[in-house]
C-alpha cells in the first residue's frame, strides 16, 4: 500500500484527474454516474501515476447547471450515492496514494438552497442580506448594466421582495453577497466540514466571481479590438463588457486569506479557476502570490480555441513571468467546460501524444480530464439530446459543454462502453468506443501507455515536477525551454508540426532522458534533427 506524505507542497507539480462524475461509471443502472462507479474505477486513475483526483460537484442539486447549482452544501445528492459513499472514496483513493479535492462552488447557490428561500421571503428575515439584492432603476430596469454569462441580464426581478437578485450564471443560481461577514463564515465552515471529511483539497469554481462592487457601478463597454472568447463563446455579449465591478474586485484578497487559513491544518491545497478574458494571468498571480492565498489556478489561455503553436505557447509564458512569477499555474487542454482539445486544435494521434509530454513538462501543476488520455474528440450532440442550458439558449452557433461531457469509454464490446447496463444521460459516441480502456490496454504505442510514460518521467525528475523554468523560445514550430532543479538540468525541445525541424544545442554535454518517449538527441554536428511532432527531452551530465 502506498503511504500519502503530509508534505504540506504536495500539489507543486501534480497531475490532477478531473472526474466528471455524471459520467465516469454507473454502479446502479440508472443511466448516470455516482460515487460507487467512481471508487471501482479508482485503480485504473491510480494506474495512470496521478497524484490527486478532483470531483465535480455531487453536492445536492436540483441539477438545473448538473450539480454547479447546491442546495446543500454538506450532503450528496442522492443520484449520486451517499455521505458514505463518499467516505469510501476518500478511503479508496487514500489507498491507493491518490489525493481527494471537490469542487467547491462558493460564488452562488440553487435558488432551491434553504439560504435564498429564506433570504427572498421578505427583507428583515436574519438571511435578508446574505445574496446580492438591489431596488430598480426608477423606471423599474435593473440596476446597472451587468451581463450573466449565460445570456442576457444579471438581475432577476423577484415578487416576494419587489427588488433584483444577482445572477452571473442561470437565473436559478443567485449570487452570494460576500460583503456579508456572516455568508463568508458559513461557507469557511462548508469547506471545514469536507476538510474534516478527509479530503485534501478543493477546486474552486469561479474563484474570481466571489465578490461585486458595492456601490454595483455600471461595468464600461470593451473595445472590439479586445473581445475574446476565453472566457464566453464569440456570440455571448457578455465578451461587450470590461467586467470590472461584477467581478475580479479586491476583496476576493482577503477571503482567499481566509479560506487557506482554514486549510492549512490540513496541509490541503486549493487550485482556483480564473475566468477572465482580459486579465486571466494577472488575477491568477495576485491569487497564488506568497503563502498565504490559494495555492494555484488556472486561467483558461490553453483552453480556449486559440491553436497552441510554439509561438503562443512562449507568448504565454513570457506573460507569466510578467504577472504570476511569484503564483503557481495549474495548466489544461481539456475540462468539462471546453471542447475537448483533440478536436479543438484538429490533433492526430502524433499530435496529441506531442501536447501531452509537453504539459508535463511545463513548469506548474497539471490537470488531466477524464477521457483525455484515450484521445476522445468532442462528440457531436442532436440537439434534441442536449442536456446543458449553456448550449440549448445559444444553439447552434455555440452548441454548448455536453460534447465533452458525454460518458467515459471502458469497453469496445458494447453500446454504452461500459459505462452503464441502460441508456446514459448523454449519448455515447459510436467512434469514442473503438478508443475506450479496453482497447488501448492492449496497444504498447496507443496514447493511453504514453500519457502513463509521460506521467512517469514527470515524477522521476524533480526538474520536470517542481524546478525553475529557463530561456523559452519559439523557433518556427519547435518550442524549446530547459527545466533547472538543485542537481538537474533538462532541455526540452519539442517539434508541434508535421514537418521536420532542426535546432542548435545550447552548450553542454547533452544525453537522452526519455527514450521511452522516442526523444532524441544531438547528431555527429551538435544539431538536434526533430521529425514530426518528435520530442527531445536531454539531461546535461555534471550539472
Amino acid at each position: 500500500m502506498k503511504v500519502l506524505k503530509k508534505d504540506p507542497d504536495w500539489w507543486r507539480g501534480a497531475v490532477i484527474y478531473q472526474i466528471y462524475p455524471r459520467s465516469y461509471q454507473d454502479s446502479n443502472g440508472d443511466g448516470v454516474g455516482d460515487l460507487p462507479g467512481i471508487v471501482e474505477r479508482l485503480p485504473y486513475v491510480a494506474s495512470l501515476g496521478a497524484d490527486a483526483i478532483w470531483i465535480s460537484p455531487f453536492f445536492t442539486s436540483p441539477m438545473k447547471d448538473f450539480g454547479y447549482d447546491v442546495s446543500d452544501y454538506c450532503d450528496v445528492d442522492p443520484l449520486f450515492g451517499r455521505l458514505a459513499d463518499f467516505d469510501a472514496v476518500i478511503e479508496t483513493a487514500h489507498q491507493l496514494g491518490l489525493k481527494v479535492m471537490i469542487d467547491l462552488v462558493l460564488s452562488h447557490t440553487s435558488d432551491q438552497h434553504a439560504w435564498f428561500r429564506e433570504s427572498r421571503a421578505d427583507k428583515a428575515n436574519p438571511r435578508a442580506d446574505w445574496y446580492v439584492w438591489a431596488d430598480p432603476k426608477p423606471d423599474g430596469t435593473p440596476p446597472n448594466n451587468w451581463l450573466s454569462i449565460f445570456g442576457g441580464s444579471a438581475w432577476q426581478w423577484d415578487a416576494r421582495r419587489c427588488q433584483y437578485y444577482m445572477h452571473n450564471f442561470l437565473v436559478s443560481q443567485p449570487d452570494l453577497d460576500f460583503h456579508n461577514p456572516k455568508v463568508q463564515d458559513a461557507l469557511l465552515n462548508v469547506a471545514r466540514f469536507w476538510l474534516d471529511r478527509g479530503v485534501d483539497g478543493f477546486r474552486l469554481d469561479t474563484i474570481n466571481f466571489y465578490f461585486c462592487d458595492k456601490a454595483l457601478r455600471d461595468n464600461p463597454a470593451l473595445p472590439i479590438d479586445q473581445r475574446n472568447d476565453k472566457t464566453a463563446p464569440t456570440v455571448n455579449p457578455y465578451n461587450h463588457q470590461d467586467h470590472l465591478y461584477d467581478k475580479n474586485r479586491p476583496e476576493n484578497i482577503d477571503f482567499l486569506k481566509k479560506l487557506r487559513a482554514v486549510m492549512a491544518p490540513y496541509n490541503a491545497a486549493a487550485v482556483g479557476e480564473v475566468g477572465d478574458s482580459q486579465r486571466g494571468l494577472e488575477i491568477l498571480g495576485e491569487y497564488t502570490r506568497g503563502n498565504d492565498r490559494m495555492q494555484m489556478s488556472y486561467a483558461f489561455e490553453f483552453l480556449s480555441g486559440k491553436s497552441l503553436s510554439a509561438p503562443y505557447i512562449a507568448e504565454v509564458f513570457a506573460e507569466v513571468d510578467r504577472v504570476a512569477a511569484d503564483g503557481w499555474v495549474c495548466w489544461a487542454f481539456s475540462n468539462h467546460d471546453v471542447m475537448r482539445h483533440i478536436s479543438r486544435w484538429g490533433l492526430s494521434i502524433a499530435a496529441a501524444k506531442a501536447y501531452a509530454t509537453l504539459l508535463m513538462c511545463l513548469r506548474g501543476s497539471v490537470c488531466l480530464y477524464q477521457g483525455e488520455e484515450l484521445g476522445l474528440p468532442e462528440a457531436e450532440i442532436a440537439f434534441d439530446d442536449l442536456q446543458d442550458p449553456y448550449g440549448i439558449e445559444f444553439w447552434p452557433e455555440f452548441k454548448g459543454r455536453d460534447g465533452c461531457r458525454t460518458p467515459m469509454v471502458w469497453d469496445s464490446d458494447n453500446p454504452t462502453g461500459g459505462f452503464s447496463t441502460q441508456k446514459p444521460w448523454l449519448p455515447v459516441p459510436s467512434s469514442h468506443l473503438a478508443l475506450a480502456v479496453q482497447a488501448q490496454e492492449d496497444d504498447p504505442a496507443g496514447l493511453l501507455h504514453h500519457y502513463r510514460r509521460v506521467i512517469g518521467l514527470r515524477h522521476a525528475h524533480d526538474a520536470l515536477r517542481t524546478g525553475t523554468l529557463r530561456d523559452m523560445r519559439a523557433e518556427a514550430a519547435v518550442i524549446r525551454f530547459e527545466r533547472h532543479s538543485a542537481d538537474e538540468r533538462l532541455f526540452v525541445a519539442l517539434n508541434l508540426s508535421d514537418s521536420p525541424a532542426t535546432i542548435a544545442m545550447p552548450e553542454g554535454h547533452w544525453t537522452i532522458a526519455a527514450a521511452e518517449i522516442g526523444s532524441v538527441g544531438p547528431g555527429p554536428d551538435g544539431r538536434l534533427n526533430l521529425g514530426p511532432w518528435q520530442p527531445a527531452i536531454l539531461s546535461c551530465a555534471g550539472t
